[in-house]
């Protein structure tokens, strides 16, 4: 049995960990910099993460950027405010998503471009056999070390692991916690040490601050990935590229505050 929970702890955590540093904060904000040899190093290291449940860069980059534009509302692609459930948002999302990675759909000009791109594991990871290839290698390691029948009630989990952790992020960082900051969505900080999905569940710190590195904005908040971004920057491997920093209470930056100063005197 604990080879089983090993396995799937495992499993997630380094899953959810690569989506958000790699297509969420890398991919899709640019939040830090990397040399061409170390986007292929990270890019290999999400597909093998991901497996079968792998997510195109593009793709989610895309329905990410236009999450942040039309934060619930009609046009966001997953907000649970118009969604009766969360299956139905992930069936929607699956779709809309669907349309971009699989290039039947061409977004906003704003919405694209400046992705990682990797058009030969791009094609490996969207092709459906491999996806099978890698839900046989999950069921043939439980076949061997599940003990008891209920631990395949886990097995599902594994083959569609990236879209369940957008799922938990979208629903519950968008119903569920408290709110730092009055912004014009509804999004919420779930957890304060989100241990489950990597500091994704700060959703209204996020919101506020796309372009931190660190999603958590207050003393007793921990967003898990960020040391691991500070210490990767550290170590050469990236170059955190954005100045903005989360901040609270929230308070106008020095450079907005002189140009209202300016503004005000003319």
């Amino acid at each position: 049995m604990l080879p089983v929970l090993v396995f799937f702890v495992a499993h997630w955590q380094i899953s959810v960990f690569f989506q958000t540093f790699f297509l969420h904060r890398y991919g899709a904000h640019q939040q830090f910099t990397m040399t061409k040899g170390w986007e292929r190093f990270f890019y290999l290291l999400t597909y093998l993460s991901q497996g079968s449940s792998f997510l195109s860069p593009r793709g989610y980059a895309i329905l990410h950027r236009m999450h942040h534009a039309y934060s619930d509302t009609e046009k966001d692609p997953h907000s649970p405010l118009f969604f009766k459930n969360v299956f139905t948002m992930m069936l929607s999302t699956k779709k809309r998503y669907d349309a971009f990675a699989y290039y039947r759909e061409t977004p906003e000009p704003r919405f694209d471009g400046h992705t990682p791109s990797w058009p030969l594991l791009e094609k490996l990871g969207q092709n459906w056999m491999a996806r099978v290839a890698w839900g046989g290698l999950y069921t043939l390691f439980y076949l061997k070390f599940a003990t008891t029948p209920w631990l395949f009630l886990l097995l599902p989990a594994h083959f569609i692991m990236g879209p369940i952790h957008g799922a938990i992020v979208n629903w519950c960082g968008h119903r569920y916690g408290y709110r730092n900051y009055e912004s014009k969505d509804v999004s919420r900080n779930t957890l304060i040490f989100d241990f489950l999905t990597a500091g994704e569940l700060f959703q209204n710190n996020h919101h506020e601050f796309p372009m931190s590195p660190n999603f958590a904005a207050r003393r007793f908040e921990l967003d898990p990935t960020y040391p691991v971004i500070v210490l990767l920057d550290k170590l050469g491997a990236i170059k955190i590229a954005t100045p903005q920093r989360m901040r609270y209470p929230r308070r106008a930056e020095p450079e907005t505050e002189a140009a209202v100063a300016a503004a005000a005197a003319e």
